[in-house]
């Protein structure tokens, strides 16, 4: 739920360039208000490049940036009236916690005493109750990137930024800091937009999910929807582990090799095109395909034990092969075949996805 003051963000044709190279290839965007989106893309993508000209530290080439009913393109920083978390916190080593999180509250006169109560409230909001008078240099990772979301909020600004804030914790941190996350924002409903190369830190965090490739948006959707069903190899490779198999298109009707692959969506073009197979949503059945099923034939050439997963490896014959992974709990392991053995995956009409062969 979007808080009363909370802004919707309109990036409208954003292109940026140094030199030959072009970092932002006109990009338009559309964050809801109190929407926490996230950029998601590899290095080099342009996903922090286009959070800095959000921001107001990159002057974009050309573009319009609306925050509400107001252009910001040529705003400084400090007059965007927006919070930001960077990936290396950018505290103040001298200053105690109390201090850090003052800060921008003294850039903005506010008097002493109201100064005093708005920072024991965000260390509140921040699980730091207590935490004031502590040095930088006593407190964790975790509690550090606290401090910094707290001085980020503590003026209450109707959009925060984040810059990887996550990236220098471990994993089981970083997967609690997620949830954190998570929870603030829905307690505080202010327009969020995070940047991240995590795939499953996008997913879990995310109303939406901006995916960027080489200066363009790529796709804009939910979680669910940009890891069930991408509209590109790229996305669907980035997003999650995936194999694709090529699929012929003939007068509507898809095919690979001599199987008629259903689908709920087929392309409408003859030619090629990829089907997209995701290992946790291929099952070993017994059988030849259903209505609701298709069915592929193999031999397994390989298992791997990763924890809480089996991966296995199934060789179909021409080159092609698909990956499954099952529970690794005794049921999990009971149902998989020896190696070299016979095998045959049903893939469900419902989750079976026909991408673009260009990509």
């Amino acid at each position: 739920m979007a808080s009363a003051s909370a802004l919707d963000i309109h990036a409208r044709q954003v292109t940026k360039s140094y030199g030959a190279i072009v970092v932002l290839d006109r990009v338009d965007l559309h964050v809801q208000a109190g929407e926490f989106l996230t950029l998601l893309g590899p290095s080099g993508s342009g996903k922090t490049t286009l959070l800095m000209v959000l921001a107001g530290f990159t002057r974009p080439d050309s573009g319009s940036i609306l925050f509400g009913s107001e252009e910001v393109i040529r705003l400084a920083p400090q007059k965007r009236d927006l919070g930001m978390v960077f990936q290396n916190y950018a505290l103040f080593p001298h200053m105690n916690v109390a201090g850090n999180i003052a800060f921008p509250l003294r850039l903005r006169k506010v008097g002493a005493a109201e100064i005093a109560k708005r920072v024991e409230a965000a260390l509140e909001m921040v699980q730091l109750g207590g935490y004031g008078t502590r040095g930088i240099h006593e407190l964790s990772g975790g509690q550090r990137q606290r401090v910094a979301l707290a001085r980020a909020l503590v003026f209450e600004p109707r959009i925060i930024l984040m810059d990887e804030p996550l990236s220098a914790l471990d994993k089981q941190l970083r997967e609690l800091m997620q949830l954190e996350l998570r929870r603030l924002h829905e307690k505080l409903g202010t327009t969020t937009i995070y940047v991240t190369h995590d795939q499953r830190e996008a997913l879990t965090m995310s109303d939406r999910i901006a995916v960027i490739n080489k200066g363009k948006l790529a796709q804009l959707d939910s979680p669910r929807h940009i890891y069930s069903k991408p509209n590109s190899r790229f996305v669907a490779e980035f997003i999650g582990e995936s194999t694709f198999l090529n699929v012929a298109v003939s007068g509507g009707v898809c095919r690979y090799r001599d199987t008629v692959i259903k689908a709920d969506a087929a392309p409408v073009r003859d030619g090629r095109c990829l089907l997209m197979i995701r290992p946790e949503q291929v099952q070993i059945v017994d059988g030849a395909a259903s209505d609701n099923m298709n069915c592929f034939s193999g031999r397994t050439v390989g298992r791997v034990f990763q924890g809480d997963t089996l991966r296995i490896d199934v060789d179909l014959g021409g080159g092609d092969a698909i990956t499954l992974r099952v529970p690794a709990n005794s049921a999990g392991l009971q149902s998989v075949p020896a190696d070299r053995e016979s095998i045959t995956l049903g893939l469900s009409v419902a989750d079976t996805t026909l991408l673009p062969a260009e990509d």
